[in-house]
């Protein structure tokens, strides 16, 4: 079967509209030109690979905490959206749950960006999101992991985690931050998402060196809690990346069986498409 026919859901891309929703003020990037892409055109580039949904993250880059593109283009998905959102440490209960009304299925944290400090305080935040089943998803790199461990076990609520974990690929398979995250795979407590290779790769396009990482992920965490993602419009790319040949690669490394479930058993289980 071609990989076209095969449905699919994407379950980390962003969308960038600044001519309707502008750029926060204060962020410290404003992705330009290729980097952007609002939900109409995305929704093209879903028709063209068989894509029939997709997990949208605000970004920190341009909107921070902003979420009104993110809501506009769930309201204009008519299903097809579901949301990751972006929102203040404090961010209460009741705005919490205005957000998932709205198809919010999660908050994002990008310890990658802001370091461990910018997130000390989170805890009682991610009590909130598990009182309301929310996800907690974190972008972490290299070993970042384990400054977040202690609460993450405390409050043992719905965990994700961006692009492989983003090792340090000179620290191998066995650096301690990507070890931490297999264990919580073992343990059946967390989703990840296969994706970002450019965010950790040495090698680049097609990403050879990425293979030792993504084979441990689906051995110890099991290819049920493994999501495929094209990380669209590849904000910060440090090369020109495209759609079709992110699939390819994906095609590529994983069998028909373990396609199927990373693409469309998974994450429609997990983010309830």
């Amino acid at each position: 079967m071609h990989l076209f026919d095969i449905p699919k859901i994407d379950s980390h891309c962003h969308v960038l509209d600044p001519l309707r929703f502008a750029y926060a003020p204060d962020v410290a990037y404003r992705p330009a030109g290729q980097e952007m892409g609002d939900a109409r055109y995305f929704s093209e580039v879903m028709a063209c690979h068989g894509v029939q949904h997709a997990l949208l993250v605000g970004p920190n880059s341009g909107y921070g905490t902003d979420n009104r593109c993110l809501l506009d283009a769930i309201e204009l998905g008519q299903g097809r959206f579901k949301g990751i959102a972006v929102v203040p440490n404090d961010c209460s209960l009741d705005t919490l749950a205005d957000l998932k009304a709205r198809g919010v299925i999660g908050i994002a944290f990008n310890p990658s960006l802001h370091g461990f400090a910018h997130y000390a305080d989170i805890e009682p935040l991610l009590w909130r999101l598990k009182e309301l089943d929310l996800w907690a998803q974190f972008q972490v790199e290299k070993d970042l992991l384990l400054d977040f461990l202690p609460m993450l076990e405390r409050v043992n609520g719905k965990m994700m985690f961006d692009h492989c974990g983003r090792p340090l690929q000179d620290a191998g398979v066995q650096q301690a931050g990507f070890q931490t995250l297999l264990a919580l795979g073992r343990e059946g407590r967390a989703v990840v998402k296969v994706s970002g290779y450019a965010k950790f790769s040495q090698a680049g396009f097609p990403f050879s060196d990425v293979r030792p990482y993504t084979d441990a992920l689906v051995q110890h965490f099991g290819v049920h809690q493994c999501v495929w993602a094209s990380d669209w419009p590849y904000i910060k790319a440090p090369y020109r990346l495209d759609y079709g040949p992110m699939l390819k690669v994906f095609e590529e490394q994983f069998s028909a069986e373990d396609r199927q479930v990373m693409l469309w058993d998974a994450p429609k289980k997990h983010f309830g498409f």
